[in-house]
């Protein structure tokens, strides 16, 4: 095997790699299914002429096999999804690497590369609809420069084969197109076919993976702490992680920061361990506008409106993070769900999302709230409900700590500064027994944000105060070079919403410490942290400009592309029923509906037309004609064609060889027979003679005497040639 095709079946084996790269930044194969394929790709390396291989016919068998293999595989749900929301996504990925890898392990012919190359080719199509990752982006730049290369690659081993071949059969050279046309032509067209249908899938085809920088495979687990239920210690759990969640941008920008509370489910009934909802079932669809947006509440006059773009990571649970209280919601979802507790959900899960949210931040002023004592109505009983049993010191505690409090608002600031001040934030599960909140507030006084949160709500409730339990999250790492706010697990946040009748709203009060409150990462401080800042930023923009077209841009492309359609299909029917109108309103004016004189203009109009059709058809023939006949691209082509004569630019050409070798050089500037009467052998004048016969001469195959003279010809010069030393 020479250098070159040694090198084409290690460029081919790259672009088998580029196409297990493209699938494997989706997200689609797990540890095992990589390890089998890079594992069968080494070994089909070093298997590569040996006996070893496997043969043709039981390569096509097992491919054959693989076919209902991985049909009866997808149907029985054999395979591991690995986050992948489409099963026959991932059934379709694993079978192109399954058939490539056989192709790779087999004895191969030039049929059997191509069938490689296809599949790969497949392989970097499908990745464009799972992969959300910019790794994507940077394998599929090195699928089509490795796939350039190989293509210069293959033309010059052809090349040389033909060479071989024609020197072996002493067939004459065909005249073809240059080596450099064929290599760019091809390479564009693979380039551009490449482009043309991977770019329109990755943008249009759903997200369906979960890879990324950092990534992995599959949802962010939130374990329990954002359901309709949730037990004290929830929350901890899910702030022993430094994974991303989400990342927020905010506008105007300079209310980005660490300070945005994201508010998640809203929770009323605790039994003194467990929060939940007393009425999960009652749901309000909320479906879009005509302008795609989703209207949640009506904004007051004196609303102050925050409008953040969130680019929701994988998540298991349906929530719509915002902050409170969302008025709007534009997005790509169908339709949004809310609860009676102002929670809102989305149909969607298990993928990355992006949405825009309008919250109205405002919130009344201290004054506002000492004056609202309005009592509650019927409708906020829930509450106000305690558990059934609890310990009796905590209702002891919360009196005296409002003693001096005379309004609601006052209570809970004094029971909020209480907690801050007189209790620790720890992470650790220190809190236990039958009244874990009890052992919280009189004997281990450390815990976490769930534990702040639920002594706020209780010991409010025992002073005749509505209180609700929100988790969410709340701060995060702000990135100023991308200018977005990343929310980790770590993040994760349970507050208090306590209820004011005349207001009739809801007001965030948050009882954990300072050191519970400020759980960013530190992720952006530092070298490291410049480093992951920058790298955080791109991945960002990856998001921005092309993974958030999953949601509303991909909607906004296929409401466009709607539109489109629908003004085109319009226009074409207006155009049609106009012209159908036309042609009625004509042959009404030919039957003489309308009189004689519209009779008249109509078969005029009638032999005009069919006279201008007639003379528009004459005039195109006779401009073609034209530049066939007297020049221009269709004459130089024409004369190229009956100029030459392969087999007799063979023979001229083998006779310059010969005479080169004995130091007879043509000059560029002769012509065949001004160079053939330059030399002392009458066999060159002859065989330029007959040379010149055939060049010129009519079209037709060359006349076998003619060429069996040339023949004869050249073998008696090259007998005479050998014998001048």
């Amino acid at each position: 095997m020479s250098s070159s095709e040694r090198t084409l079946q290690a460029l081919s084996y790259a672009v088998a790699f580029c196409g297990f790269l493209t699938l494997w930044v989706s997200g689609t194969f797990g540890i095992a299914a990589s390890i089998l394929y890079l594992g069968a790709m080494i070994a089909a390396w070093n298997l590569e002429g040996t006996r070893w291989q496997i043969s043709e016919r039981a390569g096509t068998v097992m491919i054959v096999l693989a076919l209902p293999f991985f049909y009866l595989a997808w149907r029985l749900q054999v395979l591991p999804d690995r986050g992948v929301e489409s099963a026959v996504a991932g059934m379709l990925a694993r079978m192109i690497l399954a058939l490539s890898a056989i192709k790779l392990l087999q004895r191969k012919k030039d049929r059997d590369w191509v069938f490689l190359h296809l599949m790969t080719f497949f392989a970097v199509l499908l990745a464009a609809g799972l992969s959300i990752s910019p790794l994507y982006l940077a394998s599929f730049v090195l699928y089509i420069l490795v796939a350039v290369a190989t293509i210069i690659i293959w033309e010059n081993v052809s090349a040389k084969r033909r060479t071989i071949e024609r020197k072996s059969t002493k067939e004459a050279r065909i005249l073809e197109t240059p080596a450099w046309m064929r290599l760019t032509g091809v390479s564009l067209t693979l380039v551009v076919l490449t482009i043309v249908l991977a770019i329109p899938l990755f943008f249009l085809l759903p997200r369906v993976g979960g890879a990324g920088f950092g990534g992995s495979a599959g949802s962010v687990s939130t374990y329990s702490g954002f359901s309709d239920s949730v037990r004290l210690g929830g929350i901890g759990r899910i702030q022993q992680s430094d994974r991303v969640v989400m990342r927020v941008e905010t506008s105007p920008s300079e209310l980005a920061g660490a300070d945005g509370y994201y508010r998640g489910v809203a929770l009323d009934t605790f039994d003194g361990n467990t929060w939940s909802k007393s009425r999960p079932q009652i749901r309000e669809t909320l479906v879009p506008r005509l302008d795609g947006r989703i209207a949640i509440e009506t904004p007051g006059p004196y609303a102050q409106l925050v409008e953040q773009e969130i680019y929701l990571e994988p998540i298991d649970t349906p929530v719509l993070f915002g902050q409170t209280k969302i008025v709007e919601v534009a997005s790509g979802f169908p339709a949004l769900y809310r609860d009676s507790y102002d929670s809102l959900a989305y149909p969607r899960t298990g993928e990355r999302s992006s949405y825009t949210v309008v919250s109205d931040i405002s919130r009344p002023t201290a004054e506002q709230l000492r004056t609202d004592v309005e009592p509650y109505g019927h409708d906020v009983e829930r509450y106000l409900e305690l558990p059934e049993s609890y310990d009796k010191r905590i209702f002891s505690l919360a009196q005296e700590i409002t003693a001096n409090a005379h309004n609601r608002y006052d209570k809970a600031m004094a029971v909020r500064d209480y907690l801050r001040s007189n209790l620790g934030y720890t992470l650790e599960m220190r809190a236990s027994g039958d009244e874990p909140l009890a052992d919280f507030l009189f004997n281990v006084r450390e815990g976490h944000c769930e534990y702040f949160a639920t002594a706020m709500a209780i010991m409010l409730r025992t002073q005749g105060i509505a209180t609700r339990v929100i988790n969410g999250f709340h701060g995060g790492d702000y990135n100023n070079a991308s200018g977005v706010t990343v929310v980790r697990q770590r993040n994760a946040h349970s507050w208090v919403e306590v209820y004011f009748p005349k207001e009739d709203q809801w007001v965030t009060f948050d009882p954990t410490p300072a050191a519970g409150r400020d759980l960013s990462s530190g992720g952006f401080t530092g070298f490291t942290g410049q480093i992951s800042k920058y790298l955080d930023a791109l991945e960002t923009v990856w998001i921005q400009y092309f993974v958030a077209f999953d949601s509303h841009g991909q909607a906004a492309i296929s409401k466009g592309l709607r539109t489109s359609a629908s003004e085109v299909n319009s226009a074409a029917t207006a155009f049609l029923a106009e012209a159908a109108g036309t042609l009625s309103d004509w042959w009404r004016d030919i039957r003489g509906d309308s009189g004689q004189r519209a009779r008249l203009w109509a078969i005029a109009y009638f032999l005009l037309a069919v006279i201008g059709t007639i003379v528009g058809v004459v005039l195109i023939r006779t401009i073609y004609r034209f530049i066939a006949n007297r020049g221009g691209l269709f004459r130089r082509r024409s004369l190229k064609s009956r100029n030459s004569n392969p087999a007799a630019d063979a023979i001229f050409q083998e006779l310059t060889k010969l005479l080169e070798g004995k130091g007879f050089v043509r000059q560029a500037s002769q012509t065949p027979l001004e160079f053939a009467l330059g030399v002392p052998f009458p066999e060159a004048q002859k065989i330029t003679s007959l040379y010149n016969q055939i060049r010129f001469a009519a079209d037709g195959p060359f006349p076998h005497n003619l060429r069996d003279e040339a023949r004869d010809l050249l073998d008696s010069l090259r007998a005479q040639l050998r014998r001048i030393r």
